[in-house]
This record gives C-alpha cells, sequence and structure tokens, in this order.
C-alpha cells in the first residue's frame, strides 16, 4: 500500500524522469517514485523514491541512516562510501532542516541473478514548531546500478535543488 508524508512537500523531476505508482513498481512503503526510463539496463531502471515518517525520538540524522543501512543489510551486502551533512547549497527549500546525505554500493538479488547498485540517499528532519520533540523524517533515495550512476546523478542533485515545505493553501 502506498503510504503518504507526514509533512508535506513540493518538488520538481528533471526532465526524462516519471512517476510511477509506488505499489505497481515493487515500492509500497514509498509515498512517492519516479523512474528514468532511458537508463533501464538488464531490467533495472534507474529510480527516485521518497519516503518520510514521524519521529519521536532522540535519534540524530547520522543514526536514522545508519538504521536505513542496517535494514538494507538484510537483502545483501551493504558498503557506506561516504557520509556527510548536507546544507542550504544543497537543499535550499530546506535550509533550516538538518540533514545528512549517505552513499551506499549495495549487492543484492533481482529476480534470483546478483545485482549491485548504488544508493544516494538524504535525510532530511523537520521539526514540529508546536512540539520540538516531534519531527518528520524525509527520506530521498536515488537507486541505479554503477553505469547508470553516471546518467542520472546529476538529475538527483537539481531534484534535490527543488525540494522544500508545501506552500499551505490561502483561504
Amino acid at each position: 500500500m502506498t503510504a503518504t508524508l507526514p509533512v508535506k512537500i513540493s518538488f520538481e523531476l528533471p526532465d526524462g524522469w516519471q512517476a510511477a505508482p509506488p505499489d505497481e513498481v515493487g515500492a509500497p512503503g514509498a509515498a512517492f517514485v519516479a523512474l528514468h526510463p532511458a537508463s533501464i539496463d538488464d531490467g533495472f531502471t534507474a529510480n527516485i523514491t521518497i519516503t518520510g515518517r514521524m519521529r519521536n525520538d532522540n535519534a540524530t540524522m547520522w543514526q536514522i541512516a545508519d538504521e536505513s543501512v542496517h535494514r538494507l543489510e538484510q537483502a545483501g551486502t551493504v558498503e557506506v562510501v561516504k557520509k556527510s551533512e548536507v546544507g542550504a547549497p544543497d537543499i535550499p527549500g530546506l535550509t533550516d532542516a538538518p540533514g545528512v546525505i549517505q552513499n551506499l554500493r549495495l549487492h543484492t538479488t533481482l529476480r534470483g541473478e546478483p545485482l549491485e547498485l548504488r544508493q544516494s540517499q538524504v535525510y532530511l528532519g523537520m521539526e514540529d514548531v508546536k512540539n520540538p520533540a516531534k519531527r518528520a523524517v524525509i527520506e530521498l533515495v536515488l537507486t541505479a546500478k554503477p553505469l547508470q550512476l553516471a546518467r542520472v546523478i546529476d538529475d538527483f542533485k537539481a531534484f534535490l535543488r527543488t525540494v522544500r515545505p508545501a506552500e499551505e493553501d490561502a483561504e
């Protein structure tokens, strides 16, 4: 079942990317999925997924990113290639949101065949202004095969620069 985000965000997809129903493309826990059809390689299409949830704990963005690594390890081998903080130049629409980006190398299987993937994961925390103990965590993830990555990484960076909190409808 397709998930919903705990906060509304807006973004723009770069040219060549198409929204896809999460349930139909094997990402039922995602709130949004975009595919890059021109990148299809041996049955795998580079994709961007967006998920989010409320967190009422004191976990840091670094710890939340580590949780993702542990989840992915259940499906294969995961190597953290790089991990750093993101800031205003990376995602200008969310300048006050603390964030972490991590790049991963994954070894898993697809339809019983070995598959090597790369992921660029961005975690953004957005505090509830009325209750700072509550916060939404948004996860933006690019997944691609190694040869696809060079074709789509700049698109992912362009996509990230458009992510911002959605404007509330004026009444």
